[in-house]
């Protein structure tokens, strides 16, 4: 068995000689050209000593000495692989409450899933019957599903605006909620339909029914279901991998048609200020983003597959499953494990590198990023701030405060 120092010194100097290598590679490639590449892939070879640093991790997270464990041993993604699919899974449905304390759900709308509420590292699990918790896009007004019933809230905990009883929906799951800001309304998305629900009310938006079908019948299928609101609420967006993005106004009528550019309809957002929708569509683990001006949204129709004169082309590279929008950029989370922040004219500004395909993302009111991923990883990072050590992968001026592992058969979150 090695000593703690051979652990130390060989993780150190293998992690920052496979960081400065994957970047070198990156800085490279963007310049150049990834055609132009020639050389080898850098290769992390620390996977034979994983399990002894874990060991060491869960030393410093009983003792306190977390602090000084990552100056010794800065965070990875390539050596803790071989352990995430015992050991990994969903993080997601971030929901930003106050200063250093966010919510979020861990595991999907087909798993048994558990609440928390994460103040600083922090964990504390909330009532084991909640489904999903979802958050406006203004106001914070707060969506809580619970087995038979929605209930939204103006601020977390706070009063009660309104009560959505699920009905015909009690048995689906939720892929994802949100509240209007005036929690009047919820946008109820899952791969049985996505609908807009009112107090005493069900309003189907996707798949439209048949017309021989009843308008009541529940239970269509959909996959890589997707849906968003507009800062303003006056729009709501909808998608399916079997469909173009759909249009509505704030009363679920149908305005407009948006087609993807790549295979299926993935995800949607809208820019900051209302004033740019963005559309994701993936093929396999890559995809095309592009951006629609907001006031050509009504009567819009853009083919699928297309170059049309109302797009821009905002990135060609990302399969996207989570983003948040800040003042002229989008900051989305791809397949492969990266953030990266686009310009709203379509260009990348930085890219960081997380690890597993991310699975959640919101931003604090001083604009501190939480991001979750299908690694049972929680990462808190500041942005704009210098790098904390020279393992970072990425180009941005990025600062993890610290990430939590919140793995399956562990017996306490891990803080790194």
């Amino acid at each position: 068995m090695k000593t703690r120092e051979e652990l130390q010194h060989k993780w150190y100097k293998k992690g920052e000689k496979y960081a400065k290598a994957i970047n070198e590679m990156v800085a490279f490639g963007t310049e150049h050209g990834w055609d132009k590449w020639e050389g080898e892939e850098a290769e992390d070879k620390r996977g034979k000593i994983t399990k002894e640093v874990i060991e060491l991790l869960r030393e410093a997270n009983a003792n306190g000495t977390v602090e000084q464990f990552r100056k010794e041993f800065p965070p990875a993604h390539a050596p803790i692989v071989s352990m995430l699919d015992e050991k990994g899974g969903y993080i997601g449905d971030l929901c930003y409450i106050s200063e250093d304390i966010i919510a979020f759900m861990q595991g999907t709308s087909y798993e048994s899933r558990q609440a928390y509420v994460a103040e600083g590292t922090v964990l504390t699990a909330l009532d084991k019957e909640i489904r999903s918790i979802g958050q406006s896009m203004q106001s914070k007004v707060y969506a809580i599903a619970y087995a038979d019933k929605i209930v939204t809230r103006r601020g977390w905990g706070g009063e009660v605006i309104a009560e959505f009883h699920l009905e015909n929906l009690v048995n689906t799951g939720i892929t994802r909620l949100i509240p209007f800001n005036d929690g009047q309304k919820v946008l109820f998305i899952s791969s049985e339909g996505i609908y807009l629900l009112y107090p005493n009310q069900v309003q189907l938006l996707h798949p439209e029914p048949e017309e021989e079908e009843d308008d009541d019948d529940y239970g269509a299928q959909i996959d890589m279901e997707n849906a968003t609101l507009s800062y303003d609420n006056k729009y709501i967006v909808v998608g399916d991998q079997g469909s173009d993005y759909l249009i509505f106004d704030a009363n679920g009528h149908k305005i407009g048609e948006v087609g993807p550019q790549s295979s299926y309809p993935h995800y949607c957002l809208f820019s900051k200020d209302d004033k740019q929708l963005l559309t994701n569509s993936c093929h396999f683990y890559n995809g095309i983003s592009i951006g629609v001006d907001t006031d050509k949204l009504k009567g819009v129709n853009i083919p699928g597959w297309e170059e049309h004169e109302d797009i821009t082309y905002l990135d060609e590279g990302m399969r996207v499953y989570a983003g948040v929008s800040l003042k002229d950029y989008y900051i989305l989370g791809d397949a492969y494990g990266y953030i990266r922040a686009i310009h709203k004219e379509g260009r990348e500004l930085w890219q960081h590198f997380l690890g597993s395909t991310i699975s959640g993302m919101v931003l604090s009111d001083d604009e501190t990023l939480y991001v979750g991923t299908h690694a049972g990883i929680l990462h808190k990072l500041t942005l704009n701030k210098a790098v904390r050590d020279t393992h970072t992968i990425g180009t941005a001026n990025i600062y993890e405060d610290f990430r939590l592992l919140i793995w399956k058969n562990e017996k306490n979150v891990l803080v790194w």
